[in-house]
């Protein structure tokens, strides 16, 4: 795997990559590799498709309050895996090729980024659409992979990439669990052990949701109300977010019906806030109606 920190050395390899033919496939990342970012990437290796992996620790989607200095940074063992898991192309670039002195530009997505993680951290969303959009327009790539974990970060670059008209294809790749259900996540390092194995449930609320939609809740705030004192059933575990939304939009639902649904997780463990989400359809909940 060859390791770039040059843009213009970026550039010359892209372009080898489609002289010989290749597709490009771009996985963003900001490192501390793990399952979930293996997953990615295992996703963009298609025939006749080259893919390259970004790490980049974004420091304007930090807020003033948030420790951009505690962000796990482990290149060396992120090398290893993306070796192992057949990764083409590192893209680690530094903060002054990402944001040379004079940098003024910001890109703001309205709609999608506001609301849950969008009002928790005011800025957060325009510096995770900037530096998408400066390493889609750097690796000039075909497609581009995201975790569906982070469900608004994810319809955010969707809105960005079809406002925008940029020629890359957005993918979304179903999140990757642990063994008892938590969804893989660089955050969850952070976690005590204590609060590891409280967190478990994460993903037993979504699955209570799921229950309770099979069973023939139609009521909004019935359900959401019902999945918040499960999750604060766990002593340790603080619901921050338990909201059921239009899954493209985000917007609020006045009902649940035949079309489908996303619950929106966030939940806090000390000062770890884990995210999670389930998208309920037709295909995996009856939507009965409650006479």
């Amino acid at each position: 795997m060859q390791t770039v920190r040059d843009l213009n050395m970026l550039r010359e390899s892209v372009a080898a990559f489609r002289a010989a033919g290749q597709r490009v496939a771009l996985v963003p990342t900001m490192g501390a590799l793990h399952a979930g970012h293996v997953a990615l990437i295992e996703a963009a290796k298609r025939p006749g498709t080259k893919v390259v992996t970004s790490i980049f620790v974004n420091p304007k989607q930090f807020g003033p309050n948030e420790d951009l200095a505690r962000y796990p940074r482990r290149e060396m063992a992120d090398v290893r895996l993306l070796n192992e898991v057949g990764c083409d192309l590192l893209w680690a670039p530094g903060v002054d090729v990402m944001y040379p002195e004079g940098f003024a530009t910001n890109i703001a997505v309205a709609g999608v980024s506001e609301g849950f993680d969008g009002a928790a951290r005011p800025g957060h969303f325009d510096g995770v659409a900037t530096v998408v959009a400066k390493l889609f327009n750097q690796v000039g790539a075909d497609a581009a992979y995201f975790g569906e974990k982070d469900f608004q970060q994810l319809q955010i670059i969707r809105r960005m990439v079809e406002d925008m008209a940029q020629p890359v294809e957005v993918v979304g790749v179903a999140t990757v669990r642990e063994a008892d259900g938590l969804a893989c996540s660089s955050r969850n390092v952070y976690l005590t052990p204590e609060e590891r194995s409280a967190a478990a449930i994460v993903p037993k609320a979504l699955d209570e949701a799921e229950r309770l939609i099979t069973g023939g809740v139609t009521d909004v705030a019935a359900l959401e109300k019902a999945v918040t004192d499960f999750i604060a059933s766990e002593p340790l575990a603080k619901p921050e977010v338990v909201a059921l939304r239009d899954p493209e939009t985000l917007h609020e639902l006045t009902e649940i019906g035949e079309k489908p649904v996303l619950l929106l997780l966030f939940i806090r463990f000390g000062s770890t806030k884990l995210l999670d989400n389930r998208v309920f359809s037709p295909k995996t909940a009856k939507f009965a109606k409650v006479a």
